[in-house]
């Protein structure tokens, strides 16, 4: 499959008499079209949810247009919390899913009512300790160790992460939390990243499905929600193919009627905490070709770098580039692709083929609108960009502003730096 970007050459020429570059920019249109489907994919199940991880691009323009969809937050932090609650979510539209996580944090989710998903099993007293008297509606995330596998590919390594309850403590901890009054019960998993393949789901399913069972039969628990969480993942690189979301649901819906409703359990809902599935491919960083250098090798110097996108340079991740203009031009050029920050890692692309490219032309790096703009910072003093929507009639709309000099400062009382500013 090709990658095709969602704005022309035309159309960033217009935007940036406005907004200069670099820029993260949405399409509204791709987000609503996908939304919608995965709406669809999972419409079997009556209670059906979607909780958008809002770390993977924390933009109340954004998370409003997915809340049409039903969608509600998954936060990590207290900061996210606040996000989620400026947009009026209360209660039941808040899933709380931290790891490591301070008193504060858990007292502020339980003070809105959020959906708590303990990471781990000391944390019951701990949050008990804080809140006095547990939710009657309570999570807990789960780890099963070893190596998560589909045939014989190896997807993840469950055992080396820091997150979740193992199998044993799952049965404990489901027994601690009822002793303690705790009436409603969720489990949630993430035991693969970025998974590009329909099989995911279900399988990762039927093992919290055959949980869920054993849970309610040796402990009594009533499971009201099973959350797969996030881990389907997009086709980053052109060659490959993408999930089909509705094939997925109807993977899931046929492992759910082959073992929970047989249990007796069909009335559990369904939740789901996308981040880079939901918003990922309707985002691009755009930036502008400032320098060329010709040494060792052929480099091009954008006036956008890491601190815009740091998932090459962080990961080595693959993100695909398009020269505006130039969509059907031949790639016969070998490039690295850097920004200016004083790290060689701060390539967004290392011999990437592309057309001729020219100082001036601009490039849409594509599939940033999740863990793009989110993931930025300061370092070498570098400014975060701007957002910008691109909306469905074709307008623009900004929807965060570039950060400026004086955002940089501000947190430095201690002396005048803003009579300096320039």
């Amino acid at each position: 499959m090709s990658k095709r970007p969602f704005v022309t050459k035309e159309q960033i020429e217009k935007i940036v008499k406005e907004y200069p570059t670099p820029f993260h920019i949405y399409d509204e249109k791709g987000i609503r079209e996908n939304a919608e489907k995965l709406r669809q994919a999972f419409a079997w199940n009556k209670g059906f949810r979607e909780y958008f991880a809002v770390k993977a691009t924390p933009n109340p323009f954004l998370i409003d247009i997915l809340r049409e969809y039903g969608c509600g937050c998954d936060c990590s932090s207290q900061t996210e919390l606040m996000l989620a609650d400026a947009l009026n979510m209360k209660g039941e539209d808040i899933m709380f899913s931290s790891n490591d996580t301070p008193r504060e944090e858990y007292a502020y989710a339980a003070k809105l009512g959020a959906i708590i998903n303990l990471d781990d099993i000391t944390h019951i007293d701990y949050l008990e300790k804080i809140v006095g008297k547990l939710p009657e509606t309570m999570s807990c995330r789960y780890n099963p160790g070893g190596v998560f596998q589909i045939s014989n590919s190896i997807m993840d390594n469950p055992g080396e992460s820091k997150y979740g309850f193992t199998t044993q403590q799952m049965f404990e901890g489901f027994r601690i939390l009822r002793k303690k009054g705790v009436k409603y019960f969720g489990i949630h998993a993430f035991l693969a990243s970025n998974t590009v393949t329909n099989e995911y789901y279900p399988l990762l399913a039927r093992e919290l499905f055959e949980l869920a069972v054993r849970l309610h039969k040796e402990t009594g628990a009533t499971i009201r929600f099973i959350n797969l969480s996030g881990g389907v993942g997009i086709p980053y690189r052109p060659e490959e193919e993408g999930n089909d979301i509705l094939a997925i649901g109807e993977g899931v819906r046929r492992v759910y009627e082959e073992i929970l409703v047989p249990a007796g359990m069909g009335d559990v809902a369904i939740y789901t905490e996308l981040g880079r599935f939901m918003l990922a491919p309707y985002g691009h960083l755009i930036t502008r070709v400032i320098h060329e250098k010709h040494t060792h090798k052929e480099y091009l110097g954008c006036d956008a770098c890491a601190v815009n996108l740091m998932r090459p340079a962080m990961y080595g991740a693959y993100h695909h580039i398009t020269v505006l203009g130039k969509e059907d031009a031949p790639c016969d050029h070998l490039y690295d692709v850097t920004g200016s920050l004083c790290e060689n890692n701060d390539k967004f692309a290392i011999d990437r083929m592309l057309p001729a490219v020219e100082i001036g032309d601009y490039l849409a790096i594509h599939d940033t609108g999740a863990h793009g703009f989110s993931m930025g910072y300061n370092y070498n003093g570098k400014l975060r960009s701007a957002e910008l929507l691109l909306k469905e009639d074709g307008s623009m709309r900004l929807i965060r502003r570039a950060e400026t000099p004086a955002d940089y400062f501000a947190t430095f009382d201690c002396f005048d730096i803003h009579s300096r500013l320039v």
